[in-house]
């Protein structure tokens, strides 16, 4: 993060600031990464948001595909825009095996990342990764079922920063939880790492 953003987290934390709305998990239940034994049962993946187009989805639409699952937001300083690039990289790595392969964003900022935002945002990765947003009670519900920890930190004024952990969530053709990788894998690995997983999916 940026040092700005590292010296606003430093403070709240010190004064017990930090600004949590209804839908956010706490870091003790959700920061950490699941360990896979765990996390099998634990996520179950499922969600109704509305994409950047303004169209309602839900986990089932995606039945039949093996999708890669990402939490961040628009006015993430560096991690996510990282992150995206890696993946973007990645799905053009695989070929033709994204055929079978979807890339989902789902933002931790409903409040600012409106469907317009996130499809303006997402134009300058790769066009086959989809935004997700929705109510906070709509993303509230995509944290709990994916484990994911997500808080409100308030920086000047009323611009904030969002505090959030950072993993890329595998789930297979049923929806069901396969693995997950650190945000900041190399491309070479999360590629080497995809190929291992979805073994014959992937060429």
């Amino acid at each position: 993060m940026r040092i700005r953003t590292l010296v606003a987290l430093a403070i709240a934390a010190m004064l017990g600031v930090v600004e949590a709305p209804d839908w956010t998990l706490r870091r003790s239940s959700a920061s950490a990464a699941p360990s896979e034994a765990a996390a099998g049962p634990g996520i179950s993946g499922e969600f109704e948001l509305v994409d950047q187009t303004g169209r309602t989805v839900h986990d089932g639409d995606f039945r039949g595909t093996w999708r890669l699952v990402f939490f961040g937001y628009t006015h993430c300083p560096d991690i996510c825009p990282a992150t995206l690039m890696n993946v973007t990289a990645a799905l053009e790595e695989l070929g033709s095996a994204t055929d079978r392969l979807r890339a989902l964003f789902v933002t931790v900022d409903p409040r600012r990342d409106t469907p317009a935002v996130l499809r303006a945002y997402l134009a300058e990765f790769d066009p086959r990764i989809l935004g997700l947003t929705g109510t906070s009670e709509q993303v509230g519900a995509a944290l709990r079922n994916f484990h994911v920890y997500a808080a409100k930190v308030p920086l000047d004024g009323d611009n904030y920063v969002m505090e959030h952990s950072s993993f890329i969530y595998l789930m297979d053709r049923e929806g069901r939880y396969a693995a997950h990788f650190p945000a900041q894998l190399p491309v070479e690995e999360l590629v080497a790492k995809l190929r291992a997983r979805l073994g014959s999916a992937v060429p």
